[in-house]
């Protein structure tokens, strides 16, 4: 089992940065990448991003790209997303999630995850 924490999350102007955090505990010596998730009110859970190992092998979608960067710190076991350039779409709350895997390349899909956290709030708005 592992247990997520999320924080980071607040309100920002458009243009602004934010950095989340997600803390990973539990059986943390097992092999498991991570992804983040947002929801926006009314709409679905968005994947997006997720990383294995560094950074070489993150994904992002295509309307973070350049703005957003997924890091990976296991000596802390926790998970970054630093978030620049924010703009009032990017406004949901944002979760991460593990998946339990030995695969080397991760996925953005939302099923396939096994742990989540309870999620932090981010507004951007002027």
């Amino acid at each position: 089992q592992l247990q997520l924490v999320e924080s980071g999350g607040g309100l920002v102007q458009p243009g602004g940065s934010l950095r989340l955090s997600c803390a990973v505990s539990g059986r943390t010596w097992d092999s498991y990448y991570i992804g983040w998730f947002r929801q926006a009110p009314g709409k679905g859970r968005e994947g997006v991003s997720c990383i294995v190992e560094t950074s070489v092998s993150a994904k992002y979608a295509d309307s973070v790209v350049g703005r957003f960067a997924i890091s990976r710190d296991d000596a802390k076991h926790t998970i970054y997303l630093q978030m620049n350039n924010l703009k009032p779409e990017d406004t949901a709350v944002y979760y991460c999630a593990a998946r339990k895997t030995i695969q080397t390349e991760c996925v953005r899909l939302e099923s396939v995850y096994d742990f989540w956290g309870q999620g932090t709030q981010v507004t951007v708005s002027s």
